[in-house]
């Protein structure tokens, strides 16, 4: 399945668990959309690697992520093949576009990502392909409850 078609398969509800969503609206009235914005990313797994994927975010990344800005909001994985086998999809919210540039930037450059990296791809590298999408929420977004 291409990514497109999997991204419109998708309601807008399933990206976001209620109190995911609703952390992401200001205070002050549901019209209103939050400044910040969101990543969208799909990791497609080198063949047989998503477990060691999925470790290595699990015991490091996430905290990684942390320290650079990068609030993790969810991580999920297909439920049908032949995508459950190899991609992991997570989105994560950014205080701005500009923001998400330093805070990757950051994260590359931090010592401790450079060492899980090197080490965790020592019998070959665990990602083929990462696609990344930018997103704000509408204003006619409808609140998950």
């Amino acid at each position: 399945m291409k990514r497109r078609t999997f991204l419109q398969s998708l309601p807008a509800a399933a990206l976001l668990p209620a109190p995911l969503f609703a952390a992401s609206r200001r205070e002050g009235g549901s019209d209103q959309v939050a400044t910040g914005v969101f990543e969208l990313r799909v990791y497609h797994a080198a063949p047989g690697k998503l477990g060691e994927l999925e470790a290595r975010f699990r015991d490091h990344t996430i905290r990684i992520f942390e320290r650079h800005g990068m609030k993790s909001l969810a991580y999920w994985t297909p439920l049908d093949e032949p995508e459950k086998s190899s991609t992991l999809i997570y989105i994560l919210q950014h205080p701005s576009r500009e923001a998400a540039t330093v805070n990757w930037k950051s994260f590359q450059d931090d010592p401790e990502w450079k060492s899980v990296k090197e080490k965790s791809e020592a019998n070959g590298k665990l990602v083929e392909k990462v696609d990344s999408t930018y997103m704000v929420v509408t204003e006619f977004s409808p609140p998950l409850r």
